[in-house]
């Protein structure tokens, strides 16, 4: 890709990004996130390959239904309410089409089945933008408009976002597609907990990001997208391989990781709210999410394949991980003890 495009590219999704989460207006929200949908659009269909150009068709037009639902739910509320301010959405009939369009751009089930197939299409570094960036502006209006949303409504759609990102995630052998269930299984936390506590929401996809982020960059290093080609990955680079497992670990919510700190906050909160069901339903579904983790690390620590393989063995090489890798891994692995902390922050 040209290095002006892909500035300009770059430059499109920070601005798309910050104008949507310093709006007030609905129309402002809404312009940032259409540069945010353009902006990405280059990136994925970069390699030019008949799988990134269908990945391409398939995101604009679920992106495109998704902000003229937006659109449309902001004109109602302006009709109904005569207000054009994001968190004044009082009437149930907006706020019920708010909630569908921001779960069809976040991919919270049931409208999850185009972000599977678009992150298998993208390159890693494309499919972890998806994942981390390009959630945070619709997450934010989520946020902003917290107070007037149905708990039910959401209550159902997060507990179906844990069920079928981890049920779905069991027999996937493609990296991406086990990371994009990951990332539906994560919303459905987030979603969960995001009307008692937006904060603890916030932090939830602020210690995600972080882990996400170190799980693409190691294996885009290591370059592996199936899990086959895991296996035979740790001649390459045994420090950064253990490291990932641990990361994954992370991912699945073990401690003393730091995966177990949102997880566990979140909970938490639930019952206090008295949501004791919804909390001990969300424990449960994280037992599936953490098969596809363990397996996931199993693949990247084995030093032999148990069968036989069609990949041609790798030469061990020096390849030392970037200082963002590892600063990232490290925080993926060790920020639990500062939970105390951080719960008085939240």
């Amino acid at each position: 890709m040209n290095p002006h495009a892909k500035l300009i590219t770059i430059l499109s999704l920070l601005v798309g990004t910050t104008i949507t989460i310093s709006s007030n207006h609905w129309m402002m929200a809404w312009t940032g996130l259409e540069i945010n949908t353009l902006a990405i659009i280059p990136l994925i269909a970069k390699s030019h390959h008949p799988r990134a150009i269908e990945a391409t068709i398939k995101y604009f037009l679920t992106q495109s239904a998704a902000s003229a639902l937006v659109l449309f739910s902001s004109m109602i509320n302006a009709w109904l309410t005569g207000q054009w301010d994001i968190t004044q959405l009082n009437h149930p009939l907006p706020c019920l089409m708010l909630t569908t369009a921001i779960a069809i751009k976040l991919g919270l089930a049931p409208f999850h089945f185009w972000f599977p197939e678009v992150l298998q299409g993208s390159h890693l570094t494309t499919a972890l933008l998806l994942s981390t960036l390009m959630k945070f502006p619709p997450l934010t209006l989520l946020l902003m408009t917290s107070k007037s949303l149905n708990p039910t409504l959401l209550t159902t759609l997060a507990i179906t976002s844990m069920t079928l990102g981890g049920w779905m995630g069991l027999n996937q052998t493609q990296t991406r597609k086990i990371l994009a269930f990951s990332s539906i299984s994560h919303l459905g936390w987030m979603a969960l907990v995001i009307i008692y506590n937006p904060k603890l929401s916030l932090l939830a996809f602020l210690l995600y990001t972080v882990m996400t982020t170190a799980v693409f960059l190691s294996l885009n290093k290591i370059k592996v997208l199936k899990l086959s080609a895991m296996l035979i990955s740790w001649t390459k680079t045994p420090t950064l391989n253990a490291a990932l497992m641990l990361t994954l670990l992370s991912l699945a919510g073990l401690p003393p990781l730091t995966g177990f700190s949102p997880k566990w906050l979140i909970i938490q909160e639930l019952t206090k709210q008295e949501m004791t069901p919804a909390a001990t339903i969300a424990a449960m579904l994280s037992l599936l999410g953490l098969f596809f983790y363990l397996r996931l690390a199993y693949h990247s620590t084995i030093t032999l394949p148990p069968n036989s393989s069609n990949h041609m063995k790798m030469w061990y090489t020096r390849k030392t991980p970037s200082t963002l890798t590892a600063t990232l891994t490290s925080l993926s692995i060790s920020l639990l003890p500062l939970s105390p902390m951080i719960l008085t922050m939240t």
